[in-house]
């Protein structure tokens, strides 16, 4: 079945702020929550919709990319919805205690932290793209208990707290709710003995070898995200991702403006005068470019499709020459008298106003 709008199950209009967003969907997740609606199909499908449209509304990447490919856009990403209401109350954690003030309740997992690692690039993988290898720490589940924190061999007990559901009721206003069961945390069970190797953590301390591939054309400031290699789950949760923040080089020829680049390229008052061509540096082979005569100071030539490949889109940027005329700081003597014949010519007399309002040296002075 096709997918609804977003805005449309929420009821709210596209310009909707957070806080509309927030309260639209407070407002269905109570008439339509599992526990108020035990053994109704659609309320439960109504729940799952509405919890879905705000797990999008509610992350403000997300409804970027929702508002401008639509659903589209968020299977390009890897969403897919929600498959039953305990992936809603492990994806969201904490949000039904933000919203209602009780958790989702039962013995469902928890989702492991995000990590953070931050690489560094050269300037030419960032361009041309590269893999590497990174190691850092991150815990796991524990091998000696399987995660279930306690020791192999040893007993459990059921909770007295809850019968070993994991869950006690209370009532929340005009309606019961099932919440986490405070004195085994949702576990159903009293651990009597610890893991000796978690000590009871059910988590350890390993160190993580991942393989990262780098686009061409990242830049500053991007991060990739590496599904499930965060920190792992508790109660049989998933893993979190791993985020690796990238950070660039520079480059000895290259200054980067996104996918277009700019070479500052020295010449000479002469070669600007008179014209001429020169071999210049690109991300390929060197190119030989024309310099018209007469060019001034920070003159640019443009070079089209030499630039970077665009990481999000088709073709690659401009390269933009900038000619920098140099004065020289030291002259020869044949080279001073040349240049004060060369001023006597063009009416630059050193120390004395030229009638003609402008000669050879004003364009570089």
């Amino acid at each position: 079945m096709e997918k609804r709008d977003y805005y449309e199950v929420l009821g709210v209009a596209r310009e909707a702020s957070a806080q509309d967003i927030k309260g639209a969907y407070r407002r269905l997740a109570m008439k339509y929550h599992p526990d108020r609606n035990q053994g109704d199909k659609q309320a439960e499908e109504k729940f799952k919709e509405a919890s879905e449209a705000y797990e999008v509304l509610s992350n403000d990447e997300k409804r970027r990319i929702f508002d401008t490919y639509g659903h589209a856009g968020l299977s390009g990403q890897g969403f897919q919805g929600f498959s039953d209401v305990g992936d809603i109350f492990s994806s969201f954690g904490s949000i039904f205690e933000d919203l209602f003030g009780f958790s989702g309740g039962g013995k469902r997992g928890r989702r492991g932290a995000d990590l953070r690692y931050d690489l560094g690039l050269t300037f030419e993988e960032a361009v041309f793209g590269t893999e590497k290898e990174i190691e850092f720490d991150r815990e796991a589940i524990c091998k000696r208990c399987d995660g279930q924190r306690a020791d192999p061999g040893s007993s459990k007990k059921t909770c007295n707290g809850c019968g070993g559901s994991g869950q006690i009721r209370r009532n929340q206003g005009f309606f019961s709710v099932a919440v986490t069961c405070p004195t085994c945390q949702g576990e159903g069970v009293i651990i009597t003995q610890y893991c000796k190797g978690c000590r009871g953590r059910g988590k350890t301390l390993e160190k993580k070898t991942v393989s990262v591939k780098i686009p061409a054309g990242v830049d500053q400031g991007v991060r990739l995200r590496v599904e499930g290699e965060g920190q792992a789950g508790a109660g049989g949760g998933p893993n979190g991702d791993l985020y690796v923040f990238l950070e660039m080089g520079e480059s000895e020829h290259f200054e980067r403006e996104g996918a277009d680049l700019i070479l500052n390229q020295p010449i000479s008052m002469v070669q600007a005068a008179l014209g001429c061509r020169m071999t210049i540096p690109t991300l390929g082979e060197n190119k030989e470019i024309e310099v018209p005569p007469g060019v001034q100071h920070d003159h640019r030539i443009t070079l089209t499709g030499e630039g970077i490949a665009r990481l999000r889109g088709v073709g690659r940027g401009d390269l933009y020459v900038d000619l920098k005329i140099v004065i020289p700081k030291k002259l020869s003597k044949e080279q001073k008298e040349l240049l004060e014949k060369l001023a006597e010519v063009s009416g630059d007399i050193p120390g004395q106003p030229n009638p003609t309002g402008g000669g050879f040296f004003d364009r570089f002075f």
